[in-house]
């Protein structure tokens, strides 16, 4: 009985990790155990100075007409499992959409999710961006992103966009604009 008890401790000395440990190993969370980085329940749609390429978000490029979203959800976890729900990201009710017909649609066949993160490369801290596929994407608007992403080591400050499925330009932002009441 003694003899099996000191083998016990003894294994499970050889495979205990110390609480709060963490590790550099990759951007894979190769302790096998996914940790929720970010979740979100709103996204913000292009519109206003965020348009074109005045007011590019780390880099990534707003699109050229005013976007709207009804819903959005997801998170993004350690192993880079990025799930992003959208419902009803369609063009605005504005001038800007060309044709007209466009307003309360979407004319693209697919949306990609897009991850950007703050990194480490050497001393300095760089931007690194990593992207999904193409996601079936409704006429109104409607998607499920659900992707594996190889994420920088460290991912610091990630911000996910829905991206057209055609070109590099955002139509959602992780974010919110507030309903102004009208008086």
């Amino acid at each position: 009985m003694k003899r099996t008890l000191i083998f016990a401790l003894a294994l499970a000395s050889l495979v205990s990790v110390p609480a709060g440990s963490h590790s550099k190993e990759g951007a894979k969370g190769r302790d096998h155990h996914a940790r929720k980085i970010l979740a979100f329940q709103t996204m913000y749609g292009v519109d206003g100075p965020f348009l074109g390429d005045a007011n590019a978000i780390r880099g990534v490029e707003g699109d050229e007409a005013p976007w709207v979203i009804r819903s959005a959800r997801g998170s993004l976890d350690t192993t880079g499992h990025l799930r992003i729900q959208v419902r009803g990201l369609v063009f605005a009710d504005s001038p800007l959409v060309d044709p007209p017909e466009l307003i309360g649609r979407n004319d693209e066949e697919e949306f990609r999710g897009l991850v950007s993160c703050l990194t480490e490369v050497g001393d300095s801290v760089e931007t690194a961006k990593v992207e999904t596929g193409g996601f079936p994407a409704t006429e109104s608007g409607d998607s499920t992103i659900d992707a594996h992403i190889d994420l920088p080591n460290p991912c610091v400050a990630p911000i996910v966009f829905v991206l057209a499925g055609s070109e590099e330009k955002w139509f959602s932002v992780t974010g919110f604009e507030s309903e102004e009441e009208e008086e």
